[in-house]
């Protein structure tokens, strides 16, 4: 297959999981169908069978693409030193993932329910464990433990709760990461005083 034809139907499935996440994010997965998507894409639900059999695999596919720079970032934080600059840079990172992937997040916040029954929430689950373990000290105690998982969850409160405060989201966005760095830098010294 030519460059072009693989570019196309790259474009073509992109544009399939923006359509759906779209949709599930505004009238909620179940009550989305893969007509609705065919039709919001104007295209038959044929042409949508070409990419996708089903909803699920539509999510399944979302859900790897936009977690793989978790994925990426994990792997790169376990090949890295464990100093205070991995640690740091490790959260700074993962703010970036979360805001890319802010509709998926979105998605999973408010349809907790369906994320549980297909597996993807036990998926992330996992990214997110292996993302702590990056930040934490092994020999930490529990209160620096808890202070990385903090920050991690500190970006995760930022992209929900702190949305409907008042203020520039820039300026939001950039404290909600002050904080979560000065979580870890904060665990990271108390593990150098042990």
């Amino acid at each position: 297959m030519d460059g072009t034809r693989q570019r196309r139907r790259g474009n073509t499935r992109q544009r399939i999981q923006d359509v759906a996440l779209g949709l599930f994010v505004e009238q909620g997965y179940e009550k989305t169908s893969l007509r609705e998507i065919a039709e919001r894409l104007d295209v038959t639900k044929a042409a949508l069978y070409y990419h996708f059999k089903t909803k699920e695999e539509i999510l399944v596919s979302i859900f790897e693409d936009l977690t793989q720079p978790i994925d990426d970032l994990v792997e790169w934080g376990r090949q890295q030193p464990h100093t205070l600059e991995t640690k740091q840079e490790i959260v700074r990172r993962y703010a970036e993932a979360l805001s890319h992937a802010a509709p998926l997040f979105r998605f999973m916040h408010e349809n907790q329910a369906t994320v549980r029954e297909l597996q993807i929430g036990d998926s992330f689950k996992e990214r997110i464990r292996s993302l702590r373990d990056t930040i934490i000290d092994p020999d930490a105690d529990l209160v620096d433990q808890v202070r990385c998982a903090s920050a991690l969850f500190t970006l995760h409160a930022g992209m929900f709760l702190l949305q409907e405060m008042e203020g520039d989201p820039e300026e939001k966005d950039k404290a909600v990461l002050e904080v979560a760095t000065e979580l870890v830098t904060r665990a990271h010294r108390g593990a150098e005083g042990s």
